[in-house]
């Protein structure tokens, strides 16, 4: 079941609650059809209710979403950006390891 903490990034909603956002922000970008996107999906409910307070986790549906999707070039899924102040500051491509994302997270926050 997913988490209730995972929030639905949009092309409408993408640069207030990422960019404009005070706090780390992970992103998923990931699609329906996409078999290891569904094999990360339970960690990422795990993150999203690990890191509530400190970081934003959250997902982009690629097809829903093609302007965000092409405006961060994402040419493979899944995707997950890790945004700090605004900025890029970790990509990691593909499904990795939970110790991976939990290691990009804690290093955002700091």
């Amino acid at each position: 079941m997913a988490s209730e903490n995972v929030i639905t990034f949009t092309d409408e909603n993408f640069d207030t609650e990422v960019l404009g956002s005070d706090v780390p922000v992970l992103v998923d970008f990931w699609a329906v059809w996409c078999g290891p996107c569904r094999m990360i999906a339970p960690i990422i409910d795990e993150l999203a209710d690990t890191y509530g307070g400190k970081a934003k986790i959250g997902k982009v549906n690629v097809d829903e979403n093609r302007g965000i999707s092409g405006r961060f070039k994402i040419t493979s899924i899944p995707t997950l950006l890790l945004f700090k102040d605004g900025q890029v500051v970790q990509q990691i491509v593909g499904a990795r390891p939970k110790k991976d994302f939990v290691s990009a997270l804690d290093s955002a926050i700091g």
